[in-house]
């Protein structure tokens, strides 16, 4: 089983989420108004958690191995065109 972790602008989530229901994905958790410090240097700030404005969208997935590739394919170009991130990694059930 494989978790993948996207961080996307707000603004672009539901253009993700239609990538990811596309490509087949099972089901995801959006976790909105997601702050911090990355490659735009932007950090945590209250203007920031109050308004949402430059707030980013943590989605994350868990699926089988066979299914990565499909999600690659279907979030790659709005990751390259929009910018943000993902990762995966190693999953398996704790109980």
């Amino acid at each position: 089983m494989q978790r993948l972790d996207l961080i996307v602008s707000e603004r672009e989530l539901e253009k993700l989420l239609e990538a990811l229901d596309a490509a087949g994905a099972p089901g995801y958790s959006v976790m909105r108004h997601v702050t911090g410090r990355g490659r735009s240097g932007a950090r945590v700030s209250e203007g920031m958690e109050f308004s949402g404005l430059g707030a980013n969208a943590h989605v994350i997935v868990f699926c089988d191995d066979g299914l990565l590739p499909a999600l690659r394919a279907a979030v790659q170009p709005l990751l390259e065109y929009f910018g943000g991130v993902a990762y995966t990694a190693e999953a398996a059930p704790l109980v």
